[in-house]
């Protein structure tokens, strides 16, 4: 029995679609081995069906790092370096963030209070005394309470302070 030619168009009926997806996608993953066998070929195929799925193969005497090398240094084009150029940025903004956290974290111990202006100390106290309101609003409320406020949310056994 004969095969049809079929127009290629999108097929509408889902489960109809499904089967053809996976039956051609087999078929390719079969060509991709075939070629690998006959020819010594390095083959890697990624498909993402419209289902969110992805389904990939890749030749048994490769990695598909050794074939993105590969792919690179045939074309003499660098696939990661603007991702690792943000990544670098990204490091560096998170790095900056995170001193900053340590200090203040160590101003708030006590520690590192020479560098500070009049105004930073003034800062830190206010700091320190809005959390000193926060605690006592919870040992009025309840001994074991969760206390929130604009900027953090705490819970405190309350009943041993002030």
């Amino acid at each position: 029995m004969g095969r049809g030619k079929m127009e290629m168009k999108r097929i509408e009926n889902a489960t109809n679609r499904q089967v053809t997806f996976s039956k051609r996608r087999n078929g390719l993953f079969k060509k991709a081995r075939e070629l690998t066998i006959l020819c010594d070929a390095k083959v890697s195929i990624l498909i993402c069906s419209s289902t969110a799925k992805a389904h990939e193969y890749i030749s048994p005497s490769t990695t598909t790092k050794q074939l993105l090398d590969l792919y690179q240094k045939t074309l003499r084009v660098d696939l990661w370096s603007s991702h690792y150029e943000k990544m670098l940025e990204n490091l560096g903004a998170v790095e900056q963030v995170n001193r900053i956290l340590k200090k203040q974290i160590r101003q708030r111990m006590g520690e590192s209070l020479n560098d500070l202006t009049l105004e930073e100390l003034t800062g830190l106290e206010q700091d320190i005394l809005d959390g000193l309101k926060i605690i006592r609003e919870c040992k009025v409320i309840k001994p074991y309470t969760l206390c929130a406020s604009s900027s953090t949310t705490v819970i405190v056994n309350v009943s041993n302070l002030l």
